[in-house]
C-alpha cells in the first residue's frame, strides 16, 4: 500500500461534500503532469490523507481510500466544464483522474502550523516552500506521525 495527499479548496470540495455523496467520487479536474503522474501510480487500497487548502485553517481534516485506479479525465473533453483542456482528445486524453471514497473524518484536524511544527515531518513535499501541486506523496512514516497526531491508531 502506498500513501498519498489530495489539496481540495473546501469552497469548491470539501470532505464533508465526499460523506454527503454517500459514495466513491472522481477525483477529477487535476491539470498538472507531475500530480497526474503520481495518480497513475495509485493503485485500489492506497490511502490518502484529505487535506483542504486555501481556506483559514489549512489542515488534514481526514482520510480516503483509493477505490478506482487511473482512467481519463472527461471533464477534460467537456467543452461546458471549467476542467475542459482543448488539447485533451478521446483518443489522447491527456489528463487522468481516480475514484476515493471517504474513510474517515478526524475529530480535530491536523493544521497546517501543527504539520510545521513537527521536526519528523520536515522533509514532507506538503510543507516544501512553493509547492503547489493537489496530489502528493507521503510516506510510511509521514503517514503513521500524522496518524498519531490525530489520535488514530
Amino acid at each position: 500500500m502506498r500513501y498519498w495527499l489530495f489539496k481540495s479548496e473546501p469552497a469548491s470540495f470539501s470532505l464533508d461534500d465526499l460523506v454527503k455523496k454517500g459514495r466513491p467520487e472522481p477525483w477529477d479536474g487535476v491539470r498538472n503532469f507531475q500530480a497526474r503522474n503520481f495518480m497513475r501510480a495509485m493503485a485500489c487500497g492506497d490511502r490518502a490523507f484529505f487535506y483542504h487548502s486555501s481556506c483559514p485553517v489549512p489542515a488534514v481534516v481526514g482520510e480516503v481510500e483509493i477505490v478506482r485506479e487511473h482512467y481519463p479525465d472527461l471533464t477534460a473533453l467537456d467543452p461546458d466544464n471549467h476542467h475542459y483542456d482543448s488539447r485533451a482528445t478521446a483518443d489522447k486524453p491527456i489528463w487522468s483522474m481516480v475514484d476515493v471514497a471517504f474513510r474517515e473524518r478526524y475529530e480535530k484536524p491536523i493544521t497546517l502550523a501543527e504539520l510545521k511544527a513537527c521536526p519528523a515531518l520536515a522533509g514532507m513535499p506538503l510543507l516544501a516552500r512553493g509547492n503547489r501541486l493537489s496530489v502528493l506523496p507521503v510516506t510510511s512514516d509521514e503517514w503513521s506521525i500524522i496518524r498519531g497526531l490525530a489520535g488514530t491508531p
